[in-house]
């Protein structure tokens, strides 16, 4: 992996995993035009990206992550146990779901998903929650469980969870807003996974490949939080579903 891939892949990872598009799409179709492989170096490079993500969110919501916001971090506990314990139990399985037709199909799924919830979606200022502390633990819950489909690839970690969402009664900002700070938890553990799976790994790696794919993840992934809430407060989720529609339609046509 050169450089050059790095700061391509780490810019990828870093505009897509907080919107609702799915970032696994992306990277695979990246990664097939760049001509890189599933090595050590790129399994390494993987957990530095996601760790660069998980601090653009700590960042980006500083105040959040204080002891006088702990009832907010119950209530994201609680919808990041579905994920949790289903992901862990069916990991194998999961794992065998992975392909381009899946992840294909997903984005097409998810995509009339988006336009579906959007096209029934009554913005009632008066009755939606626009602030995630008023998340109540029921809510929370549903949104966890709405959030078990990303274990499917191509479904999208935040699309997923931002739909079950606006279900409840969230509005758009709060939504994505919730969908960002439930990420800590889940990549938290994903990248403490892989961490201690590939930490061998590292000692092959290119140190300024990583260093650079970081920087560059941290970079895009903390301004593209603050550009999505900017979007939400003029535009709806209808671009996203358009969106992934037709790169869905694109990886069918592509690479099957």
């Amino acid at each position: 992996m050169t450089i050059f891939d790095s700061i391509i892949l780490g810019a990828i990872e870093g505009f897509t995993e907080f919107l609702p598009i799915s970032s696994t799409g992306h990277l695979i179709v990246a990664s097939r035009f760049l001509g890189i492989d599933q090595t050590s170096v790129t399994k390494a490079y993987e957990v530095i990206i996601q760790f660069a993500a998980i601090l653009a969110v700590v960042l980006n919501y500083k105040e959040k992550f204080t002891l006088q916001k702990i009832e907010l971090w119950k209530k994201l506990t609680v919808a990041f146990i579905p994920i949790g314990a289903v992901g862990f139990i069916f990991s194998h399985q999961i794992k065998e779901l992975f392909s381009i037709p899946v992840v294909a199909s997903m984005f097409i799924v998810g995509g009339i998903v988006f336009l579906l919830v959007e096209k029934l979606y009554i913005p009632n200022e008066e009755k939606l929650i626009d602030d995630v502390e008023k998340v109540n633990m029921k809510q929370a819950l549903l949104i966890g469980i709405a959030q078990i489909f990303a274990l499917v690839p191509g479904t999208s970690r935040a699309g997923s969870s931002i739909i079950g969402a606006l279900l409840v009664g969230l509005s758009r900002k709060a939504s994505a807003e919730f969908s960002f700070l439930l990420a800590f938890p889940v990549m938290c553990a994903v990248t403490g996974y892989d961490l201690l799976k590939h930490y061998h790994e590292f000692s092959n790696a290119n140190l300024m490949t990583l260093a650079v794919g970081f920087f560059v993840a941290f970079v895009v992934a903390y301004l593209t939080i603050k550009l999505f809430l900017k979007f939400l407060e003029k535009f709806t989720f209808v671009a996203f579903g358009v969106y992934r529609i037709i790169f869905g339609i694109f990886l069918l046509l592509f690479f099957h």
